[in-house]
């Protein structure tokens, strides 16, 4: 089920830290986790005794196109076998354990985490339940601490939006923050003699229309006009379509009142 945005033409990105979900209850939270996997450029999903089963039909449902991901997740027993061949792991919790490891935000962790894959390290990233998150003995197999600034009030993040946080994050440093598509060719900056004949137009057909109400204050008022457009940076194509305007007013006032004095 592909949504805006989706793009089957472009490739897709592999790779990236191995996400893992501890216990997750709901296969529609690994499927929202698998989306976000997807969103940014995460690939290899392991699942350690999902409460539900797996494979979870609910999961495909919520993945939304994400569909390889769950195709190629991997499930295992314990925290313990899901991480036994990774080089370094940061687990991800809202709550103070207590334990002398290194405690670092999403986007500090991203980094370490690209550091590390960068000379051939494997990386996994550790989340833990909805309900209860990640056991104590479940953190201490990690190398390090991932937590977010929350409103200690209310700190426990959706599954899904936990795993988006921290991939976006991932992504930023991956793609090196490229955006998707950037804002389309502006037309060049119109020179000052385009301006200048712009003003010539603009002020010819104002004094032509009784604009100028007052001949001391017309001096200032149209100094004020030009610096009204000064400020825009006017491209070209601005300037052209203006034109445009102003003729398109000007030859509808003609017309009404040549209307007028037929009809007179």
């Amino acid at each position: 089920m592909p949504g805006a945005g989706t793009d089957s033409t472009k490739p897709w990105h592999e790779g990236g830290p191995v996400v893992i979900l501890v216990e997750p209850q709901l296969g529609e939270n690994i499927g929202a986790a698998a989306r976000a996997m997807g969103n940014f450029g995460l690939s290899r999903l392991r699942l350690v005794n999902p409460r539900e089963g797996w494979p979870n039909p609910k999961s495909t449902i919520f993945a939304s196109g994400a569909d390889r991901i769950l195709e190629n997740a991997t499930v295992f027993p314990d925290v313990r076998a899901a991480v036994a061949d990774l080089k370094f792991v940061v687990a991800t919790t809202a709550r103070e354990r207590g334990m002398a490891k290194p405690v670092m935000g999403a986007d500090a962790a991203a980094a370490e985490v690209a550091g590390r894959l960068s000379v051939g390290e494997d990386v996994g990233l550790l989340f833990g339940r909805e309900r209860t998150g990640l056991y104590t003995e479940e953190v201490s197999l990690a190398d390090a601490i991932l937590t977010l600034p929350v409103n200690p009030a209310f700190a426990s993040l959706n599954l899904g939006t936990a795993v988006a946080v921290v991939g976006y994050e991932w992504y930023k440093i991956a793609s090196s923050g490229a955006l998707p598509f950037q804002p389309p060719d502006r037309s060049p900056l119109a020179d000052k003699g385009d301006l200048f004949a712009f003003f010539d137009h603009v002020e010819r057909e104002l004094d032509t229309a009784g604009f100028f109400h007052s001949p001391q204050k017309k001096p200032s008022t149209i100094r004020n006009i030009r610096n009204i457009f000064h400020r825009v940076s006017l491209t070209r194509q601005d300037l052209a379509t203006l034109h445009g305007v102003i003729t398109a007013l000007v030859e509808g006032r003609e017309g009404r009142l040549a209307r007028r004095k037929r009809e007179d």
